[in-house]
């Protein structure tokens, strides 16, 4: 006989890819990661649909946010698990959570406390629009600012911290 109190404390396991039909069809959750543990994630605000932001999640983040209800990712660039919000406090809580059809990605919905997701300071991690039509010659086009004022400031909120951002 098992204790409850094991079950509930026991991590989350997901299950085994058997089939396609499984997969695509059927009611298990067994998402397939890459060949780094991760799986990709788009966040879009719950209310407006705006895009916030492109991340990654490994097994870990992913059962932490299906059980807490609050977005978990992982940083490819400092290569730790991280909770969205708990150094800055813009936590980005659930309100759906989606995986597509060969679950190899996932969609988060969420509400955003404190009203922005991107760690430059703008509510949105696309908070710029490549222009469309024809260049001049190998000229790149230049990229225009969608949001021109930041909802907070990275400085005040991050102080010294390494910056996520690699060249």
């Amino acid at each position: 006989m098992t204790d409850a109190k094991s079950d509930l404390t026991a991590p989350m396991k997901f299950v085994a890819r058997q089939s396609i039909e499984q997969v695509e069809e059927g009611f298990d959750l067994a998402p397939k990661f890459d060949a780094d543990g991760l799986i990709p994630v788009m966040t879009s605000d719950a209310t407006s649909g705006e895009m916030l932001m492109h991340g990654y999640m490994n097994a870990e983040a992913l059962r932490r946010t299906i059980e807490i209800g609050e977005a978990h990712y992982y940083s490819r660039s400092r290569k730790v698990l991280w909770h969205k919000g708990a150094t800055s406090g813009l936590v980005q809580k659930v309100v759906e959570m989606r995986i597509d059809d060969d679950q190899d990605s996932v969609w988060l919905r969420v509400d955003v406390v404190g009203g922005a997701s991107c760690h430059v300071g703008y509510r949105s991690c696309f908070y710029r629009s490549i222009p469309l039509g024809p260049t001049l010659g190998d000229v790149a086009p230049r990229l225009n600012f969608e949001e021109t004022e930041k909802v907070f400031d990275p400085q005040a909120v991050y102080g010294d911290a390494p910056n996520p951002t690699k060249l």
